[in-house]
């Protein structure tokens, strides 16, 4: 009879402490949710060969590919991917985007443009990293890169790039700054940098990248605009000095018209004074026949820098086409 009763406590025991157990899980489980959420997505997601090579080439630490892959990031044609991305802009290319579960990417196929996916894919891990801060952690992080843009600010590119977030992500202007400060500016305060350092092994690689794929832009940016001062230079000298060239040609026709009439009606008091005339008005024909021949060849110089002006326009089209998920090709029947 005694055995029996304790047997029994025994089971009540155990189902106290089952319960306990229980209840402890269940508890874990509603205060980290989404660390459990991101174990399973990762669990159950198969990178593909290409997406791996993402993360390995943009330098993504363990950690970093841990939210990479939690996120399930795929790399998209520009019919799914617009279906994903909403363009918050006409005329603005998205390249990538994380809506909360997420990661698209647009799939540029520019070879000029290699590693730009590369960055895209980084960048929207780190999206992924800061929705997943806790306020206090986001508090140090934002206060963090506020410092850096106070030294970026001045850059017009980058305060117009902030101002488009603001125009199409109010709110979000930290979240921005953590993933663009994080694969794109080399240099950042030491407690900033090793933050990252929990993300990337070497985040120098995507900002290599990054450096490499916007140079390709820089540069056709900067021939453009060293070409366009040129032209515009070289234009106003042809327009100056083609009037100037016509004032000089209609003085010298009336001054020809003017010596052969004396000459026909003896205007001239010796040989000598007609030679000494004539002689003038050569040198000056002369002369205008270089000032022409000048002329045409800075016209000539002129067409040259119009048509690689224009090759420089049609390759930045070219480029921005490539990045531009709306302008991709209708697809044929």
């Amino acid at each position: 009879m005694f055995g029996t009763k304790l047997q029994r406590s025994r089971g009540h025991i155990s189902a106290l402490v089952a319960t306990a157990i229980c209840a402890a899980a269940a508890l874990l489980l509603v205060l980290n949710r989404q660390s459990v959420l991101d174990q399973i997505n990762v669990w159950q997601y198969q990178p593909s060969s290409e997406v791996a090579k993402l993360a390995e080439r943009s330098g993504m630490s363990d950690r970093g590919k841990f939210y990479f892959y939690a996120s399930k990031p795929s790399i998209d044609p520009a019919e799914r991917f617009n279906q994903e991305c909403d363009r918050k802009e006409e005329g603005t290319a998205i390249l990538g985007c994380y809506n909360g579960r997420n990661i698209y990417i647009y799939d540029v196929t520019n070879a000029k443009l290699d590693g730009i996916k590369e960055v895209t894919a980084a960048h929207e891990m780190l999206h992924a990293v800061y929705v997943r801060l806790n306020d206090g952690e986001k508090e140090k992080i934002n206060a963090l890169v506020e410092a850096e843009y106070k030294k970026l600010r001045s850059d017009s590119e980058f305060a117009e790039r902030m101002a488009f977030y603001a125009r199409t992500e109010p709110g979000e202007r930290d979240n921005e700054l953590h993933s663009v400060i994080g694969t794109e500016v080399a240099q950042v305060s030491p407690e900033l940098e090793e933050h990252y350092k929990t993300y990337f092994l070497d985040r120098g690689r995507v900002v290599a990248l990054h450096e490499q794929y916007a140079a390709v832009f820089d540069e056709l940016k900067e021939k453009g605009a060293a070409l366009s001062s040129e032209l515009t230079a070289l234009g106003d000298k042809i327009e100056r000095e083609s009037a100037q060239y016509n004032q000089d040609v209609s003085r010298l026709n009336d001054d020809i018209s003017s010596f052969n009439s004396r000459a026909g009606g003896g205007g001239f008091s010796s040989q000598a004074a007609f030679e000494e005339e004539r002689a003038s008005l050569v040198a000056r024909a002369q002369q205008l026949d270089a000032q022409r021949d000048a002329i045409n060849g800075d016209i000539s110089r002129y067409n040259s820098l119009r048509q690689e002006l224009a090759a420089i326009s049609s390759e930045s089209q070219a480029l921005n086409r490539s990045i531009d998920s709306s302008l991709a090709p209708a697809p044929s029947l």
